[in-house]
């Protein structure tokens, strides 16, 4: 899967395609197909911090721009990876996507990250509750949502002055309440810009059911 994952992202226009892990198993397995890794540090908290340790480890100035992609996404497309790290620029040091929700299930489902962003697509809150509330709307029992609702999609890009900055800050009630580190940022005042994404985003590897449907998508490509 971490193969897949780096082929996919070596295939953006990311300069340098790196793995970062604590697991001597996943160094030796990048390796084995070519790729570069580097070792962290096991006790970090939060993936941010283990992507700031690694970006000292190579040495990256404070204006490079990183994008982090989960090991767990063999299917990202590379425009994905394009797409979020042209968002960060001037006073915006971090950027993330979205994409619509369109079933009320998922509204309403605490695994799926919901986010408002302002009228410059400038995130306001993320919350795993039902946000914006339709204080009318869901009080009525139907099987889609109206427009407006947006799914936070797990793929970061900022600055390593930012990274530098979030590892300095400590947690927040927010931050700790959601269990979503973003909120961290928001809470120190800085901006993240949400764009949302037209393509379809497959979902990434969380559960067997996962590993299934992700092996017949590949053998469909194949």
């Amino acid at each position: 899967m971490i193969q897949r994952v780096f082929e996919q992202a070596a295939s953006s226009s990311a300069k340098r395609v790196v793995v970062a892990t604590d697991d001597n198993r996943i160094i030796e397995a990048v390796r084995g197909f070519g790729g570069e890794a580097v070792m962290t540090d096991g006790a970090h908290v939060s993936g941010t911090d283990r992507i700031f340790e690694a970006a000292k480890i190579l040495g990256l100035g404070s204006n490079e721009v990183v994008v982090n992609v989960q090991g767990d996404e063999p299917l990202i497309p590379p425009s994905v990876i394009n797409r979020v790290a042209g968002l960060v620029a001037g006073d915006v040091r971090m950027a993330t996507l979205c994409e619509a929700i369109t079933r009320r299930d998922d509204v309403f489902n605490p695994n799926i990250v919901k986010v408002v962003r302002d009228e410059h697509d400038i995130a306001m809150y993320f919350s795993r509750a039902p946000i914006p509330w339709d204080r009318n709307g869901f009080s009525v029992e139907e099987d889609t949502v109206p427009v407006g609702w947006y799914r936070h999609l797990g793929i970061y890009a900022y600055t390593v002055s930012l990274l530098e900055s979030f590892v300095s800050w400590p947690p927040v009630d927010l931050e700790m309440t959601e269990s979503l580190e973003q909120l961290r940022v928001l809470a120190n005042g800085e901006k993240i810009r949400v764009e949302e994404i037209r393509e379809s985003m497959p979902p990434g590897i969380d559960t067997p059911e996962d590993v299934a449907r992700t092996l017949e998508a590949l053998e469909g490509k194949l």
